[in-house]
């Protein structure tokens, strides 16, 4: 048996933890040999020899050595370095995953969602860290020197690369949103989205418009003109002012996000709040007809079915009828606005937009500073910022007009005109507001309450006869001051929206607080009698009507003046001194001098082909 096996099976312990090491090597030895001789010496005695005898020796040894304590331990040492090792490589990419995610990826990712929203709906709101969203004209005023801040840019454009790129990409989609307004969104929408072949195609801005419903409105900084000698280059930051509030009240008071501003034209803003496109109107006032009249349809088309079966031999499917209905409507183009569900609380709150813009201008501190401009008012504050507003409602053409060099997004439209027209009307008449016949349909019932019904025209360009409204707004005498309400307030009572808004709000009730029940009676009274070809008597009533005005005026003593000044001169309407003349136009009403002006120029005899309709020559 091999001394290893027995050792192993002696020690109790494995086969193999004894490691046999053997070594062999030839060596010599000398050997004394004592020999007794055959000589005798004289005592006859025999005497030993020595002999060394010199013989090669071959040397063996064998050692069996125990492994078992030092092969455990190299084990355990191997097995524990092998799991640090391990463990630090699994350390070391969580950590390079977490970067590579946190800086590679998932900005990525982000960037693609960008896009994806913005091809998905272009007005989109950015989502800017919270933090991050800072003034522009803010980055400078840190430091006295007027020296752009370097850290301020740095935290605008991120630390990293791809953060960088993030907030690049959202401005530059801000900006193609804020420059190309609610009818650049198709074109934006298009082109982000605009693939062939599984492969991103040459970008076009000139893509096909669509037809689109809306309400239209404009907005104009009366008396521009004048402040533009006056203020040079300084009448862009009155703009931006003017621009500020009416933006704000506009979008905050619309339906959803339908309130957008299209157009900056200088002293003039076009507002659109859109309905929708043709297509998009159409089918979801077709679902609206399908949920409210399912039942009766279903049965209707079940009678169908029955009778061209027995007649045709085969049955008409609802789809196909459905089909038929919806060919019928989409070559339709005289759809009723008014007859889509819920256009009453839309139309409302885009009026209600449009007079809260109003009562904004006269509140805001920055216009209201305005006042103090020694360039405008000769420092005693005889000016005021005041705005002028026209509406309609109608369908448009949405796209974009231009060439690959520059491009417009806009709205074309007899509608948009009429707006145009109505606005400018309001300087005819004397009022602030004038909305159109198409508006006046669609709002509530107390919305229509507050409207007074001045005139029945024909506007220049169109055969149609256009009765148009106004909603009294006046600023003098009323400190809007009173009513202010925080960014959260107003927030929050715009989306509280009911139609008892109409007769509660503070604004709303102040602004016409000089229009009495006695007045707006002796008002339709004349302006019938106008229409109807009874103009002297006509003259008569709105004249009554104006003079009650001024009266309710002074009394309630919305504006002050000096008794001494007025005297009984105001009242006598042969008066027309200049004085007499400024202080009736500033206190009385300007639709009722606008009709009588009229009727006094044709010598108070209407023509003999009067059917209640005059002409609006100007536009």
């Amino acid at each position: 048996m091999p001394a290893e096996s027995h050792f192993a099976r002696e020690l109790n312990i494995r086969l193999g933890g004894i490691a046999e090491y053997s070594r062999s090597f030839v060596g010599t030895m000398v050997t004394t040999k004592l020999e007794t001789s055959n000589q005798t010496n004289f005592l006859d005695l025999a005497l030993p020899t020595v002999t060394e005898e010199i013989i090669t020796v071959d040397y063996n040894v064998r050692v069996l050595v125990n492994h078992n304590h030092s092969v455990a331990y190299v084990s355990a040492t191997l097995f524990l370095l092998l799991g640090a090792t391990l463990g630090l490589s699994l350390v070391g990419m969580t950590v390079l995953r977490h970067d590579a995610g946190r800086l590679v990826l998932n900005p990525l990712q982000r960037m693609l969602k960008i896009v994806v929203r913005y091809a998905e709906n272009p007005l989109a709101h950015s989502t800017f860290r919270k933090g991050r969203k800072r003034r522009v004209a803010d980055l400078g005023d840190e430091n006295s020197n007027d020296e752009p801040d370097k850290d301020a840019d740095k935290e605008q454009l991120g630390n990293y690369e791809t953060e960088q790129l993030i907030n690049a990409i959202t401005k530059i989609a801000d900006l193609l949103r804020k420059c190309w307004g609610v009818a650049g969104a198709g074109i934006i929408s298009s082109n982000l989205a605009r693939t062939q072949d599984g492969k991103t195609v040459v970008f076009n801005p000139t893509v096909p418009g669509k037809r689109v419903y809306a309400l239209f409105g404009f907005v104009a900084i009366n008396g521009f003109s004048d402040q533009l000698r006056a203020l040079d280059r300084d009448v862009m930051i009155l703009i931006n002012d003017v621009a500020k509030v009416v933006h704000d009240e506009v979008y905050r008071w619309s339906l959803g996000d339908s309130g957008q501003c299209n157009k900056n034209l200088g002293a003039a803003f076009l507002m659109v709040f859109r309905i929708g496109d043709f297509k998009e109107v159409h089918e979801k006032q077709a679902r609206a007809t399908d949920v409210v009249f399912n039942t009766g349809r279903d049965r209707k088309s079940r009678n169908l079915r029955r009778r061209n079966k027995g007649i045709h031999g085969r049955s008409m499917s609802t789809r196909s009828l459905r089909a038929k209905r919806d060919r019928r409507n989409h070559g339709n183009d005289t759809l009723q606005l008014a007859s889509l569900p819920g256009i009453q609380a839309f139309s409302d709150r885009a009026l209600l937009g449009m007079l809260k813009s109003y009562a904004g201008i006269h509140r805001d501190r920055n216009l209201q500073n305005w006042k103090k401009d020694f360039r405008l008012g000769a420092g005693v504050g005889a000016f005021t910022v005041n705005i002028i507003i026209g509406m309609d409602a109608g369908w448009a053409v949405e796209g974009a007009v231009g060439s690959e060099y520059k491009i417009d997004a806009t709205y074309l439209s007899p509608h948009v005109n009429m707006a145009s027209r109505m606005m400018s009307a309001t300087k005819q008449y004397g009022v602030t507001i004038l909305v159109s016949q198409a508006v006046e349909e669609l709002l509530s019932a107390p919305a229509r309450s507050k409207l007074r019904h001045l005139d029945t025209v024909y506007v220049k360009g169109s055969s149609v006869a256009q009765r148009i409204f106004t909603f009294d707004a006046r600023h003098k005498g009323v400190d809007f001051f009173l009513f202010e309400r925080s960014s959260e307030q107003a927030d929050f009572d715009a989306e509280s929206y009911t139609p008892q808004i109409w007769e509660h709000d503070q604004d709303l009730r102040a602004m016409r607080q000089h229009v009495t029940e006695d007045f707006a009676r002796k008002f339709k009274e004349g302006k019938d009698q106008y229409l109807a070809g009874d103009w002297k008597s006509a003259i008569a009533t709105l004249g009554q009507a104006d003079d009650d005005m001024i009266t309710t005026v002074l009394e309630e003593g919305y504006i002050h003046y000096n008794p001494d000044e007025i005297d009984g001169r105001i009242f006598d309407r042969r008066n027309t001194s200049e004085e007499v003349t400024r202080i009736r136009a500033e206190l009385g009403d300007g639709a009722c001098k606008c009709l009588v002006g009229y009727m006094e120029r044709r010598g108070g005899v209407p023509p003999d082909d009067w059917n209640g309709v005059r002409p609006l020559t100007s536009k």
